[in-house]
């Protein structure tokens, strides 16, 4: 430890020494380093286990296809239908686990009032996996 007199032997000591408090301060800060865990930031994540035989192929579910020309006709799947063979289709098509998705792909140059109608029809079976296809077609019109 240092030790400072005055300029006169009998003078008192004016400033104050330091050095202990800085010691102490030094092995606070040691003990405080060292009793904090440190910081662990791990993400757990479950990783598939080889197990040795391939996972099963996903079989893509059926899928049918309404459309309805300019003139009226419809067709499902690229054959042409009437009102009564499309319920008979849609009935049929509700039967089969899982339900096929069912797309419906009206042309832009089709009468509402028919595109209405085939809804109703699609609407009375009701079938749950509906989508409409080629809304893209008008997303300038607007």
């Amino acid at each position: 430890m240092a030790m400072s007199a005055g300029k006169d032997d009998g003078e008192p000591m004016m400033e104050m020494n330091t050095t202990p408090l800085i010691d102490v301060m030094l092995v606070l800060l040691i003990m405080l380093i060292v009793t904090i865990p440190p910081q662990s930031h791990a993400v757990k994540v479950d990783l598939p286990q080889n197990t040795g035989t391939p996972p099963p192929q996903v079989i893509e579910p059926q899928k049918n296809k309404i459309t309805i020309e300019p003139d009226g006709r419809i067709y499902w799947n690229g054959s042409e239908i009437n009102d009564v063979t499309l319920r008979q289709y849609l009935d049929a098509s509700l039967q089969i686990t899982p339900e096929p998705e069912l797309h419906f792909q009206p042309n832009p140059q089709a009468r509402y009032e028919r595109v209405d109608e085939v809804l109703a029809i699609i609407k009375r079976s009701a079938v749950t996996k509906l989508g409409f296809v080629g809304n893209e077609q008008y997303r300038n019109d607007f």
